[in-house]
């Protein structure tokens, strides 16, 4: 051990390769429930270093395992005991942006939320916004292919990235994609999206910028019947409408967010619909119209237009609040992350609903409604005996009613260690052994971020299981 630690301190500097038994147990999970130690952590600030820490995992077999802020909820930053976690908040420059072509170029712990705080004065933002965006990097953005309440009418992370450069598992640094609109070649890029750590380090990364819009109209919609505010979702976008944003949260949240916030929303309602059009202002009066009416005939209790750009943003701030909010009614939370068709959300939410009360766990939903994009929180206290259990069991009955209605497993958290042997439920084992073939390609000896996406098996072969690990001791 003592000299794997010797050469990391040397490739990065000792200050920032962390061994004590508090750093390992700090690092040991993300935002989700699951921990564990990880071996070492070591926190590089040039794409150099990374090259250079991922050639001695290589050279001592183990395993690498990389991490942003740690705001994911899947498990997926959790390094297993053997493994290197390589953490990328110091690598937080933003290095170039390019005005006149809308990109700018940065570095993987660079935080969503200051990348638009520092285009702003172009008239430029990144679209993706998760609702940990005060807090989650880039980096992580790439790595789950988060979303946001403005991916509805914008896109996923996906949408958004141009070009990658990644340390491979080979300890080479290269580049994926570029400022060119048309790239030649295979979309290696697209691959690198969404892969969770598991087929390289992004080391840098090429982000489309998107220009903000001269009009904005954002709407607070109450409901008094959960159904009827589901309905409305679904109506808006087949009255024509796609709006920037179109979000949903139920009782138990409005009220916890309230509370929290103060922003005014109407808590005697069991949903409340945020609705948000952008554009050319006279497409947003057209658009805003088209809302009110579907609204009113759904019977909404309550239609409430942000009078100015500072109300908007409260009620932004309430929203993006939800998650923290919950520790009101129960100490710990599960938050969940599917994805339904829209017209199936209104039997979907009755189901949870109604799994919530089969286990005895405090349900509350607050989900991007306008993409099917669920988040059920189970909120319970930890302390209580057999509660996870309970917990998990709900967790799994929540999954299949999502994915037997024709839904996906992950609309933008990512699949990592928690939902990982729940691919077969959407998945063949054709569909899961090329996954793990192309895996292979990348990454032959399993070595980044083992055990996360793919379960065990998913090659006739075991796919990783031969390959050779260290020890920390």
């Amino acid at each position: 051990m003592d000299e794997i630690l010797l050469e990391l301190s040397e490739a990065v500097g000792s200050e920032h390769v962390l061994s004590t038994p508090l750093h390992r147990f700090i690092f040991s999970k993300d935002a989700g429930l699951h921990r564990n130690q990880p071996g070492v952590v070591v926190l590089p600030r040039t794409s150099e270093e990374v090259r250079q820490v991922v050639a001695i995992a290589r050279q001592y077999g183990h395993a690498v395992v990389v991490r942003g802020a740690g705001s994911g909820l899947t498990g997926g930053a959790v390094a297993g005991s053997d493994a290197i976690s390589v953490v990328l908040t110091r690598m937080n420059d933003i290095l170039e942006i390019d005005q006149n072509n809308r990109t700018a170029w940065v570095q993987p712990g660079v935080i969503n939320l200051e990348l638009s705080q520092a285009t702003k004065p172009f008239g430029l933002h990144f679209a993706p916004d998760p609702s940990s965006q005060s807090v989650c990097t880039i980096g992580g953005n790439v790595g789950n292919n988060a979303g946001g309440p403005h991916c509805l009418a914008e896109g996923s992370t996906v949408n958004h990235i141009l070009g990658l450069e990644i340390v491979t598992a080979d300890a080479e640094i290269v580049t994926f994609g570029g400022k060119a609109p048309d790239p030649v070649g295979l979309d290696i890029r697209g691959l690198l999206v969404g892969s969770e750590g598991t087929l390289g380090i992004a080391t840098k990364i090429l982000v489309r910028l998107t220009q903000n819009a001269p009009a904005v109209a954002t709407f607070l919609i109450a409901f008094d019947d959960v159904t009827h505010a589901t309905t409305a979702v679904t109506k808006i976008i087949a009255a024509g409408v796609v709006p920037a944003a179109l979000e949903m949260m139920d009782k138990n949240t409005v009220r916890v967010v309230e509370n929290f916030v103060q922003v005014g929303m109407n808590t005697d309602a069991a949903a409340l619909l945020l609705v948000e059009t952008t554009g050319h202002p006279s497409g947003v009066t057209a658009d805003s119209e088209t809302i009110k009416a579907v609204a009113a005939a759904e019977g909404a209790i309550e239609i409430r237009l942000a009078r100015d750009e500072l109300e908007r943003e409260e009620f932004w701030r309430g929203r993006k609040a939800a998650f923290g909010a919950v520790a009101q009614l129960a100490p710990d939370f599960y938050l969940h992350d599917i994805v339904v068709p829209r017209h199936r959300l209104v039997d979907v939410m009755e189901e949870i609903y109604r799994i919530g009360e089969q286990y005895d766990l405090i349900m509350m939903n607050v989900f991007h409604a306008g993409d099917g994009n669920l988040h059920p929180i189970l909120g319970f206290d930890l302390s209580e005996p057999g509660v996870m259990e309970r917990v998990q069991a709900a967790s799994k009955d929540i999954v299949a009613a999502c994915v037997s209605a024709g839904g996906a497993l992950s609309g933008e958290h990512g699949i990592g260690s928690e939902k990982r042997d729940f691919m077969h439920l959407t998945f063949s084992a054709v569909d899961l052994d090329a996954q793990a073939r192309l895996q292979e390609v990348l990454d032959p000896n399993g070595v980044m971020n083992p055990d996360k996406v793919l379960p065990s098996g998913a090659r006739c072969a075991d796919f990783g299981q031969a390959v050779p690990r260290g020890a920390w001791v």
